[in-house]
């Protein structure tokens, strides 16, 4: 996957990052739960009486929200260079990580940040030094 620099604007990612905080808050706030995304899809699969709907909303709004952004302007254009192997087992690497780190990006990097939590801070860590470490050997050791 690739970044089209020429498309990038900052303002289109701070309006990106704000509307995550905005939507972070207001879960937080008007329903008490945490807007980590592995979290959310996990507990649709435990089936407890009263946090299917509030999930499954979530999870749609994160599905519409292209969909609505298409409506009004042009999608930038998205180029994926690997495999369907490669991306499901990439998918099954990070959902297996975010259970056994607690949670992922989104729980610990914006939400657990946010309320100044330790344990977001070093999973948070360790996300960034992960991704670094494989960007590195990925492209400089391995020169893929």
């Amino acid at each position: 996957m690739t970044i089209d620099w020429n498309a990038f604007t900052p303002l289109s990612a701070l309006a990106g990052g704000g509307l995550i905080g905005l939507a972070s808050a207001l879960l937080l706030s008007l329903n008490g739960r945490i807007a980590g995304i592995s979290g959310i899809v996990g507990g649709l699969f435990a089936r407890t009486a009263g946090e299917t709907g509030w999930r499954l909303a979530f999870i749609l709004g994160l599905l519409a929200a292209p969909v609505l952004w298409a409506l009004f302007t042009a999608l930038p254009p998205i180029r994926i260079e690997a495999g369907y192997p490669v991306l499901i087992a990439a998918g099954l690497l990070v959902g297996v990580g975010t259970r056994y780190g607690a949670g992922c990006t989104s729980g610990h990097g914006v939400c657990g940040l946010s309320r100044l939590s330790p344990r977001s801070l070093v999973a948070t860590l360790a996300f960034m030094g992960g991704g670094f470490a494989t960007v590195y050997v990925v492209r400089h050791l391995l020169g893929v």
